[in-house]
């Protein structure tokens, strides 16, 4: 073990998630807020989503709103290099092992007043793989507080079944609670300063209301897993050639040997018509 206790690995095996405080220096942080603004800048005048920058539905060119910004490890050498520090993978090697592969990455935006909620899911559901060890990390980049649309998650929900993520008979990327007899009251709120950071298992079910307050609430996403976990046919990961996929290693030694576990699997099949980000996914659910 490397910096978690046996206490807390312990919580996540039981419960699916974590909530470590201080993970991330502020200058850090600080240093994303600047590179939020930048990207906000950039979407100044743009009239659709593109490979970058994911727009709200409130989006004016004029009046520049983000969502998400895609893959910001790609277009951003802050958020590249945080993502490979010991402040994000060595609690993620101690829950996971040593060899890490990423799986994408994601900064979600919900800005004060108006940021986009995300309905209830689990992430395994879009991406099955051999096995399920594969997380996500959020680093808190504000204060988090119960009004301006925390995380939430179920915990156990990780050691349960893939529920249906379908909507007429195309995948939606959102699940109803009452037919996976889950009760709001007994979601839990992540809560939690900035730098501070969440794991959260890819099975569990979680989701995020939509933020009312005057407060903005951005989460980084890091995806990772490990690396004997392989994508099944069907799943909506990239895999173009195993070259590639390798280059997705954070640390360790990339494999050709599937770790096969004896897990549930939904495959996320068939794919509606415009299968963009979560946002655009979840509107087909009826």
């Amino acid at each position: 073990m490397e910096i978690l206790t046996d206490a807390q690995k312990s919580r996540y095996d039981a419960q699916g998630y974590l909530v470590l405080e201080d993970r991330v220096p502020m200058q850090t942080i600080h240093a994303i807020r600047q590179e939020i603004a930048r990207f906000e800048e950039e979407a100044r005048g743009l009239t659709a989503s593109n490979d970058r920058l994911d727009l709200e539905d409130s989006h004016r060119p004029e009046a520049p709103r983000l969502r998400r910004i895609k893959r910001p490890d790609l277009i951003s050498p802050i958020m590249a290099d945080l993502m490979r520090s010991d402040a994000i993978l060595a609690p993620v090697r101690d829950l996971l092992g040593p060899d890490l592969r990423l799986h994408t990455a994601k900064l979600n935006m919900k800005s004060a007043g108006y940021g986009a909620p995300v309905a209830w899911h689990q992430d395994f559901a879009f991406y099955p793989h051999t096995n399920d060890d594969l997380l996500a990390v959020g680093v808190v980049i504000d204060e988090i507080g119960p009004e301006n649309g925390p995380l939430m998650v179920f915990p156990g929900t990780h050691k349960g079944p893939i529920f249906d993520h379908h909507s007429g008979g195309v995948f939606a990327g959102r699940m109803d609670l009452a037919a996976a007899n889950l009760a709001m009251e007994d979601a839990v709120r992540l809560e939690a300063k900035a730098g501070a950071i969440t794991l959260h298992h890819a099975r569990i079910v979680h989701g995020s209301a939509r933020n009312t307050s005057a407060q903005d609430r951005r989460l980084l996403f890091y995806e990772i897993m490990a690396a004997d976990a392989f994508p099944v046919m069907g799943a909506m990961t990239k895999f173009e050639s195993i070259e590639s996929y390798n280059t997705l290693m954070l640390c360790g030694t990339p494999t050709l040997t599937p770790r096969l576990a004896n897990i549930p699997v939904r495959i996320p099949q068939p794919q509606p018509a415009k299968a963009g980000s979560i946002y655009e996914i979840q509107k087909y659910a009826t």
